[in-house]
């Protein structure tokens, strides 16, 4: 008997073969801003396939999280990885020193940030034309059955998609969401408590889709240096439907498969495959109506398979 809801599943093993491309989008409304693109597609016969979006955290790249991304197209999922130019890689490429300690000493302005939200919406007006470049996936997409996720400052601005209010330049409460979004995770979620002085109900009372929020207990934030406890302040403060895993011993950088300056984490492995787990359950549960992946994931069945490793909770809507 399998113990995942479908007795295919295996969490180290492709059930379709994986191809990953890159590309680019220019947007002329924005000064011809370039936004850098990864995208993950499964080469199989497939229909109706799920699209979801991925954003990287501060310092980071389109090539972040590819253990997640690959697993979940090797299970039939498009995803697309957007970089965001302001708050990537380019702010420690090319300097002397660790990335941690140059994007520590970096002042990234308000702009960038809203840049990185504005990217999203862009990708999501073009990726249909954009698509159509690979054959093998064209007409095959489903634009309209789209989820978000992302990693610390991906989360964050998956977190502004699905409805977080999000200070403007001049620390005004602005609502960026995007309505084509169905749903999200949140690798890591970032709190806002740092960023506005407003009530976390003004904050947050805006999301009204379901997020699964992923965290772990030695996930302190590496550039502001709160500790996994803060990041809790999105769920408790979110009336949408949530889902929230604590991985025991899990730290910040185990959900974009590198260690940036954290040592070797023993429990990484079994981490990435729990990772990968509960996100397939989610998204089959969300974005595919499956009604197994739902009672696997909320039934108790996923508590068992943490085994000691985590905790799990939800609340329904």
């Amino acid at each position: 008997m399998s113990v995942f809801w479908r007795d295919d599943i295996t969490p180290n093993r492709e059930t379709y073969p994986v191809k990953m491309v890159r590309g680019e989008m220019k947007d002329s409304i924005r000064g011809n801003r370039i936004v850098p693109l990864k995208l993950y597609y499964p080469v199989a016969d497939l229909k109706d396939i799920p699209f979801i979006v991925w954003s990287h955290g501060l310092g980071g790249s389109a090539d972040g999280a590819a253990f997640i991304s690959r697993y979940l197209t090797s299970q039939g999922y498009v995803v697309l990885h957007v970089q965001h130019h302001g708050s990537d890689s380019a702010l420690w490429e090319g300097k002397p020193g660790h990335p941690w300690d140059i994007i520590r000493e970096t002042h990234v302005p308000r702009s960038a940030t809203l840049a990185r939200f504005a990217d999203v919406p862009f990708v999501l007006d073009n990726v249909e034309e954009w698509l159509f470049q690979f054959e093998e996936i064209t007409g095959r997409v489903d634009l309209k059955n789209v989820g978000m996720s992302g990693h610390s400052f991906g989360a964050m601005t998956t977190q502004v998609m699905m409805g977080m209010q999000f200070p403007d330049e001049n620390g005004i409460l602005q609502d960026y969401s995007d309505p084509r979004f169905k749903c999200g995770i949140l690798y890591s979620p970032v709190p806002e408590f740092h960023l506005s002085g407003d009530l976390p109900n003004n904050v947050y009372a805006g999301i009204k889709r379901p997020l699964f929020h992923m965290t772990g207990t030695d996930d302190s934030s590496p550039v502001e240096g709160f500790p996994y406890t803060k990041r809790l302040e999105v769920y408790d403060n979110s009336q949408a439907e949530k889902y929230l895993m604590i991985l025991n011993g899990g730290d910040h950088m185990v959900y974009n498969g590198s260690r940036g300056k954290l040592g070797q984490n023993p429990n990484r492995e079994k981490h990435e495959e729990i990772i990968k787990i509960a996100a397939l359950a989610f998204w089959d549960f969300k974005l595919r109506g499956d009604k197994a992946a739902e009672g696997w994931l909320t039934g108790g069945a996923f508590e068992t398979y943490l085994s000691g490793e985590g905790t799990f909770k939800f609340e329904r809507a």
